[in-house]
């Protein structure tokens, strides 16, 4: 049985708070590690989780199931929130600048390799301002969500030649930048 979908028809039709419980439920472990990875700050996690779920049953009128699955479209709005977070007054006023020490920079492993601290999270997320939004949903699919590049594709309706070539490009980019702050 599609439990899914008949909570989202549900809610579409009127506004049934009890299957928007079981929505969320359903998913929302998974969107909090999705946030999780990119703040590494329970807080501001559980902050933004709640942000994306509010988000979500604000505009599950919009969501159109012949277009993408739920959870494809859950994962869109996750991570336009987290672009919009990032780009905030509020995280640029309160996040420090991070100045790495002696890190030995080899290939362009360096970016992955390298994500284990929040020093270092707010270094790559203070690096993808510079990118577009479609931009930093790639990075942010594959590095946090580990998606291949076809998931992704479909996510975001592009070929997978072409998502490739831009998670090289900024992934490229990225290191070059991550070598200047080492310095």
């Amino acid at each position: 049985m599609d439990f899914e979908g008949r909570w989202i028809r549900k809610i579409q039709q009127h506004g049934h708070e009890e299957s928007a419980n079981k929505l969320i439920k359903k998913y929302y472990k998974e969107i909090f590690s999705f946030v999780y990875k990119q703040t590494v700050d329970e807080q501001l996690s559980q902050d933004l989780t709640q942000e994306i779920f509010v988000r979500v049953l604000q505009s599950i009128l919009n969501f159109d199931r012949k277009k993408s699955s739920f959870r494809t479209w859950l994962y869109r709005i996750s991570s336009n929130h987290m672009v919009d977070y990032f780009r905030s007054k509020s995280y640029r006023t309160t996040r420090q600048t991070v100045y790495e020490e002696e890190i030995e920079i080899e290939g362009i492993d360096y970016v992955l390799e390298h994500l284990a601290t929040k020093e270092d999270m707010q270094l790559v997320n203070q690096l993808l301002q510079q990118f577009e939004a479609e931009e930093q949903q790639i990075i942010r699919f594959k590095l946090f969500l580990e998606l291949t590049f076809q998931e992704i594709s479909g996510m975001l309706n592009l070929p997978e030649s072409s998502v490739k070539t831009k998670y090289y490009t900024i992934l490229k980019k990225l290191r070059k930048e991550m070598k200047h702050y080492a310095c």
